[in-house]
């Protein structure tokens, strides 16, 4: 009931309230009591507490803006350039193997089409089963590395945006900035306040690769490795 009422829109609070449901006539013994209304709780709550008194505190500093193309670092960046053609090559050869998959069992099932006149009832069944089970595996097994791509593909943006958010940081505090907007929300900027250039080439220092996870190989199935070079850290272990 609390969780049903803290999920109502404050609006309901100014809207009437419906009468409370007649008791039940005498005579029905077993009737479920009517819910509480709104009326009938607000009615039997103590008072608010008072709230605190404010002290008027030092004026906020005046705002100095900064914006940045975050599409711009994530495309430009070299780690970022990296991961897309590593993926997009393991994105390939999975789409390559579903369609040498489909072929196969397309041909299966022609094959099967073309012996059926021959084969016994039993036969035909078990065939069937061996073209369901083979296609439900294929089905499986192509799914599970899809997700493995994508989440290397996560695995891989969070190490970028992490480090991305520390650069932007660092060159706000440098250009005494306390505001940083997306460019592409800005209708009209300069060039002195753009530092979309600074951050790629700071990020491109500091971060020129990242830890891929080898092919085939889930992020979860990644042992973290305490200081860890981005160079060798996503290397399989011997």
């Amino acid at each position: 009931m609390v969780t049903a009422l803290l999920s109502l829109p404050l609006c309901a609070l100014a809207q009437p309230v419906a009468s409370p449901t007649p008791p039940p006539a005498a005579g029905q013994a077993g009737t479920e009591p009517p819910p509480l209304t709104l009326e009938q709780i607000l009615a039997r709550l103590p008072p608010p507490p008072p709230l605190p008194p404010m002290v008027s505190g030092a004026a906020p500093p005046a705002i100095v803006t900064g914006v940045l193309s975050i599409p711009d670092v994530m495309r430009i960046a070299v780690a970022a350039q990296e991961v897309d053609k590593v993926l997009g090559a393991r994105r390939q050869k999975l789409t390559d193997d579903e369609q040498k998959e489909q072929q196969s069992l397309h041909d299966l099932d022609q094959q099967l089409a073309n012996d059926r006149p021959k084969l016994s009832a039993e036969q035909v069944r078990v065939r069937e089963r061996e073209l369901q089970d083979r296609l439900n595996d294929s089905r499986r097994r192509f799914a599970t590395r899809d997700r493995i791509i994508q989440d290397a593909g996560q695995f891989c943006l969070v190490q970028i945006q992490r480090e991305m958010t520390a650069v932007v940081q660092l060159v706000a505090a440098e250009r005494n900035m306390n505001f940083i907007v997306r460019r592409e929300q800005v209708v009209l900027s300069t060039g002195d306040v753009d530092i979309t250039a600074q951050v790629l080439d700071i990020l491109n220092k500091v971060l020129p690769s990242v830890i891929i996870p080898p092919d085939g190989v889930a992020v979860l199935d990644l042992k973290p490795v305490a200081g860890s070079k981005p160079a060798d850290a996503g290397q399989p272990k011997h």
